[in-house]
């Protein structure tokens, strides 16, 4: 790992795959908020044995089509039930039946990869040895829902010719903040020094070093044991902020801030730490795993910062800590896939402004740029009445080289309000199917380097 604050760029894949992987990946989001943070922010949003694999199937040529390489994915989101399960307590078949029909619906859709939500609120979707089940699972925390739900999400993901990448949530504790609600042995009741409350939740301190490494600990069961295709951050870091409300870290700067004069440099460098440190433990256990993260579309604007965007709205570098832009240009990402949830036009946050700032911010450094798609806001929000209005944000992406694909958010949209603005973006956008962009060196198997990629989304793995 380079010294801290030296460059570095992505890591060369030179390990023989486990098999080959599409190198597709997204990001998550707690998108059913960001829409209102172009002039202020919001509260929060209400987020082992490696599964069998499943014998190949011829898969056609490349067409030469432009979308032959490129990302198209959804987010499945656990968390308050968002997606799947789609309601507490299920039986396992129902929940097994409600995720398959979404990974169906994907690939009717020419979708080839799911970014699932597997740890949303410092809890677990597989049996971890660090964090309790998911109450969002059967409506009890820690108690077992009768299988392994990671297990048979990769595995099925993978039978329809779907990356799987899985979507942790942080520092997340609870969307509540009564700590007696968790199981007692939580590690933040064990732990309650690790904890604060803010707006109603519970959070990780971020400034607590323990709270880094049991985060990533937590993270890495997963990717250890697992056959993930990707690891994958949403938006959420420190909370977002609530109006007459100060995060309660004053306690944790006074005894761990070192050297910074500044609490909210301070916020940033404890993210980042988390971010560089993350990223070379997933690549040291397994090197064809990729990292990557959804911030919120806007970094810092350029009224602030000339290196900002032209837009006015809220700076996820100040609000949140969150920075996203030092995350390409240090390498500490394999891909950065914006939630750039506003329309083509919006006065604060255009997304015709937005797609140009990050295809140029990922020139160069190596790092692939997706795009998020709000899907939930077709036709329920103003800007967009139009079912075209994802359609044209594809259009308008094929103007910048950089851009690698988009993300939906979420799946239940895309078979409710967004239905018809999705079938016009898989007539008018991905009628041929596509594989990822092309993998860094050493991904490809041998002997096949020159040909079609062997996992076409719908020819099997």
């Amino acid at each position: 790992m380079p010294a801290p604050g030296a460059p570095r760029r992505r890591i060369p894949r030179t390990a023989a795959p486990r098999r080959p992987l599409l190198r597709i990946l997204s990001g998550a989001v707690a998108a059913l908020v960001t829409g209102s943070l172009v002039a202020a922010a919001p509260a929060n949003a209400a987020q082992p044995a490696s599964p069998g694999t499943t014998a190949a199937q011829p898969c056609p040529p490349a067409t030469g089509h432009v979308d032959d390489r490129q990302m198209r994915a959804m987010w499945i989101s656990s968390v308050t039930n968002i997606d799947w399960p789609s309601t507490r307590g299920l039986d396992p078949a129902a929940q097994q039946q409600e995720l398959t029909d979404y990974y169906d619906e994907a690939v009717s859709n020419g979708l080839n990869a799911v970014f699932v939500q597997i740890r949303p609120t410092a809890d677990a979707f597989w049996p971890s040895p660090h964090e309790p089940w998911s109450e969002w699972l059967t409506g009890t925390q820690g108690r077992d829902p009768g299988y392994d739900p990671l297990a048979f999400a990769v595995r099925e993901a993978h039978a329809r010719g779907l990356e799987f990448h899985g979507w942790f949530n942080p520092y997340r504790v609870a969307m509540h903040d009564d700590p007696t609600r968790l199981t007692a042995d939580h590690p933040a009741r064990v732990n309650p020094d690790w904890v604060f409350s803010y707006n109603g939740r519970l959070y990780y301190d971020p400034g607590v070093p323990e709270v880094r490494t049991f985060v990533q600990d937590a993270i890495m069961d997963a990717v250890e044991n697992y056959d993930l295709d990707g690891v994958h951050f949403d938006d959420y870091f420190y909370p977002y902020p609530a109006d007459g409300q100060a995060v309660p870290d004053g306690a944790t700067f006074d005894r761990y801030g070192g050297s910074f004069d500044d609490i909210g440099a301070w916020r940033r460098d404890n993210v980042n730490r988390l971010i560089e440190e993350i990223d070379g433990r997933i690549h040291a256990a397994k090197p064809d795993v990729e990292f990557g993260i959804s911030p919120f579309g806007i970094w810092r604007n350029a009224a602030t910062d000339p290196a900002g965007s032209d837009t006015n709205g809220f700076q996820s570098y100040d609000g949140i800590f969150a920075d996203s832009r030092r995350w390409v240009t240090e390498g500490w990402v394999n891909y950065i896939n914006p939630q750039v949830y506003w329309e083509i036009g919006h006065p604060a946050a255009d997304y015709a402004v937005l797609v140009p700032w990050w295809n140029d911010v990922v020139e160069g450094t190596g790092v692939d740029l997706y795009i998020g798609q709000a899907a939930y806001k077709v036709g329920e929000q103003p800007g967009w009445e139009d079912p075209r209005e994802l359609s044209d944000h594809l259009t308008l992406n094929r103007d910048y080289p950089n851009v690698g694909g988009d993300v939906f958010f979420s799946a239940v949209r895309l078979r409710t309000n967004a239905a018809e603005a999705m079938r016009i973006v898989v007539e008018e956008h991905y009628s041929q199917p596509a594989t990822a962009p092309a993998p860094v060196a050493g991904t490809w198997p041998a002997g096949t380097e020159a040909g079609p990629r062997p996992d076409t989304p719908g020819c099997g793995r």
